[in-house]
């Protein structure tokens, strides 16, 4: 079975950066609304950033352990956009909020040995994927990469693969993991939430020879 494995690039602050990431091949675009991170955005520029989205590229809301006020802001601010739960969030939080906003949900897991991810993926059924990220101090992955290894073959949800992603090692990873999706952020940078559109024209270009030596595997 052929895939076209997707792209997010995420922690987007500026117009000329969003273009670029669409003109690259980006499926979905990451705006972070957490105000410790150092690519935040309000929920007034994330929704400005979003209009400004074509049809069939998703703009995705990341929270990291938000009030309610604040992702309900976010919803009523930004139609169609996908929530992702960055935080301590428990399975039934995220179900509810699930529930009460009907937008579909990613939910971050910091992968390191020892962790169950199949029993993670399974209590958080109704999430449409799980984001795998690095297992570092603080929220996010910190640009690091983790032990790909760590993921076994069958999660019973669609897999995002996240943590320390540049161009230079998407292809293996993609060959490695066979994810869904991959997400990057920091490694299509030249600076915190400035996006460099060479490296995301790169980044989209690797994941599309992921894929054609996958389809060339299966012949």
């Amino acid at each position: 079975m052929n895939q076209r494995t997707r792209i997010k690039i995420c922690g987007l602050t500026r117009e000329a950066d969003l273009s670029a990431a669409v003109d690259a091949g980006a499926d979905a675009i990451g705006f972070v609304l957490y105000a410790k991170s150092p690519r935040a955005v309000t929920v007034a520029r994330a929704a400005e950033l979003a209009r400004r989205l074509p049809p069939f590229v998703t703009p995705v809301c990341l929270f990291v352990n938000a009030d309610a006020a604040l992702i309900d802001d976010a919803v009523q601010s930004i139609p169609g956009a996908l929530l992702q739960f960055h935080g301590d969030e428990s399975s039934a939080h995220c179900e509810a909020i699930f529930r009460a906003s009907g937008r579909p949900y990613l939910r971050a897991a910091r992968m390191k040995p020892g962790f169950a991810l199949i029993d993670f993926a399974v209590a958080h059924a109704s999430a449409a994927g799980i984001l795998l990220d690095t297992d570092v101090e603080g929220y996010g992955g910190g640009g690091k990469v983790f032990d790909w290894s760590l993921v076994p073959r069958h999660v019973p949800r669609p897999v995002v693969l996240s943590g320390g992603l540049n161009p230079a090692n998407v292809i293996a990873g993609i060959t490695h993991v066979r994810p869904w999706a991959v997400d990057v952020s920091s490694g299509v940078e030249f600076a915190k939430g400035q996006k460099d559109a060479a490296l995301m024209r790169q980044f989209c270009q690797a994941v599309r020879e992921a894929d054609s030596r996958i389809a060339d595997d299966w012949q």
